[in-house]
């Protein structure tokens, strides 16, 4: 069977995760410590990060980006991208709004500050970058609800790796307790949509060892 290297908590590793589930590919998944640079790991990923695809063939890939076009290619069934130039592209912009622009002005300051570097003793929490994070938040889930709004999911009719790459940097955040969605209720029943999947399950059910959710992550109702 397929195997997928991930950690907890990122939002690469979640997003390739719900994009299998989401295309019905069984995967098993292989937790990888990347601060422990494994010689094994290196050599499937010299970058040294999560996540890797490794198929049955012993096809590699590596890369949250990377894989997700891979699996649209290889196995294109039902499209997670979508049927025309136009949306396709308009998924892939938005693909590199959550990936890009919210991983760095949201993601890292709040779980790579708050939870990575306590994980992995790389020191400790900037308070200005967590400030940060908290400030850009409502920006991103102001253009969110925009979308929600005007349109049947992100990208458009129809359910796709836009919703996927927001859904996973979101829940993310939200295990921190760190979303506030009371106060972008466009945003919230959004969210509330995405956690009502089948594909979101497994991963609502997940615990960091000595990091648990707030109450409300894995309520479907909040």
């Amino acid at each position: 069977m397929r195997k997928l290297y991930h950690h907890w908590l990122t939002p690469a590793s979640r997003k390739i995760r719900l994009a299998l589930t989401e295309k019905r590919l069984p995967f098993e998944l292989e937790l990888e410590r990347t601060v422990d640079r494994r010689p094994e790991f290196l050599a499937l990923n010299p970058a040294g990060e999560v996540p890797v695809l490794v198929e049955d063939d012993g096809t590699v890939v590596a890369g949250g980006g990377p894989i997700a076009e891979y699996v649209e290619e290889a196995y294109p069934g039902a499209t997670l991208l979508g049927h025309t130039p136009a949306s396709r592209a308009e998924t892939r912009r938005l693909i590199d709004w959550f990936d890009a622009k919210f991983g760095r002005e949201v993601t890292e300051n709040l779980v790579g500050e708050k939870l990575h570097k306590r994980m992995e003793r790389t020191g400790t929490p900037n308070a200005q970058a967590i400030r940060a994070g908290l400030a850009n938040i409502h920006y991103h889930l102001d253009y969110i609800g925009w979308l929600a709004e005007r349109r049947t999911w992100l990208a458009g009719d129809e359910f796709s790796l836009a919703d996927i790459a927001a859904g996973a940097h979101l829940s993310c955040v939200d295990y921190l307790g760190d979303v506030p969605w009371d106060e972008h209720p466009d945003a919230k029943i959004w969210y509330a949509r995405i956690k009502s999947r089948p594909s979101f399950r497994p991963l609502l059910a997940e615990t960091v060892p000595g990091a648990p959710p707030p109450p409300h992550y894995a309520d479907l109702d909040f």
